[in-house]
């Protein structure tokens, strides 16, 4: 599998989220996720759907902050490319299969077929006990295993990643906090997706062109 890329976009408005698609499509990303920061997840899930109609045929994702995975995927749409969420509930202390396998009843019951980016080891949750338990739990559970660095823009331990990529093999890993063009090669002969934001914004709520385009090819010049 080769590395994808999809900015992050902090949702204000329609306008703003469509204009900032638009620059990571420009640029060749593999496309985006729109996140609510600013406004509420019903608002955003209407914006999503205004701009996957103004921008057919491309992979754009959402992520609901303030929703359950549960409230998410029972409002999936075929237009949902990927549903990603901070904590997909995996827990390696009890090894059963509790909420996690609740998601994937679901997800089968509302006929979803996007991507699922379920938290694990995530920022601001529990931490985790069993790095690698876990990591082998959820590859049941979800499309990519999605972790991060302690905190919104800080990067993700090396060590942390490169044990993780171990317990999963050729299962996709994503990092979605503290890539930039600097640091992202630490990490390229590990984790397969990247959610990036702060590394490549210009402002919170807007992306700088110029480094969208300057990951991206630091990204598919690699070897």
């Amino acid at each position: 599998m080769g590395h994808k890329i999809y900015p992050v976009i902090h949702v204000q408005n329609t306008e703003q989220a469509i204009r900032n698609t638009l620059i990571a499509k420009d640029a060749k990303c593999d496309g985006v996720f729109l996140i609510n920061h600013a406004i509420r997840p019903e608002k955003l899930v209407q914006i999503h759907a205004e701009v996957t109609t103004k921008i057919p045929d491309w992979w754009i994702g959402i992520n609901c902050l303030g929703w359950t995975p549960d409230d998410i995927i029972r409002r999936a749409t075929p237009e949902m490319n990927g549903i990603w969420v901070d904590n997909a509930g995996v827990d390696e202390r009890t090894k059963g299969i509790g909420y996690p396998s609740i998601i994937k009843d679901l997800r089968k019951k509302v006929k979803w077929e996007g991507l699922y980016f379920g938290g694990v080891a995530f920022k601001y949750q529990r931490p985790v006990e069993d790095l690698e338990t876990a990591c082998k739990l959820a590859k049941d559970y979800m499309d990519v295993v999605t972790t991060s660095g302690p905190g919104t823009a800080q990067e993700a331990d090396v060590n942390k990643i490169a044990r993780m990529h171990k317990a999963l093999g050729d299962f996709p890993l994503a990092i979605a906090s503290g890539i930039t063009i600097d640091n992202i090669e630490n990490y390229l002969d590990k984790a397969t997706h990247f959610l990036v934001a702060s590394g490549i914004n210009e402002t919170w709520d807007d992306l700088n062109p110029t480094l969208v385009r300057q990951l991206v090819n630091k990204v598919r010049n690699y070897k």
